[in-house]
C-alpha cells in the first residue's frame, strides 16, 4: 500500500514531462520538479504556460497547506511540552 502516495506526483511527472515540450520547456527539468515538489511546480508551470487560474489555485494550495502542516507540528510541540513530555 506504500506506493498509493506515488502516485499523484508519478501523474504529476508525467503530465509535466509530456506537456513541457509543447510550451518551448525542459521536459527533463519539470518532470523532477514535478516528482519532488508536486503541486508547486505544477501550478508554476501552468501559470508560465498561460492557465493562470488553475496555476494560482495548484500553488495557493501547496503554500496553505505547508501553513497548516507547519501549525500542526507547533501545536504537537506546545501540547507535548505542557505535559511534560
Amino acid at each position: 500500500m506504500e506506493f498509493v502516495g506515488f502516485i499523484i506526483p508519478i501523474a504529476i511527472a508525467i503530465f509535466l514531462v509530456i506537456d513541457a515540450p509543447k510550451h518551448g520547456k525542459n521536459p527533463w527539468l519539470w518532470g523532477i520538479l514535478g516528482f519532488f515538489f508536486t503541486f508547486l511546480p505544477l501550478g508554476i508551470y501552468l501559470i508560465q504556460t498561460g492557465r493562470k487560474v488553475a496555476g494560482w489555485i495548484f500553488v495557493v494550495i501547496f503554500i496553505l497547506t505547508i501553513i497548516l502542516i507547519f501549525v500542526l507540528i507547533s501545536l504537537a510541540v506546545a501540547f507535548f511540552n505542557s505535559i511534560g513530555v
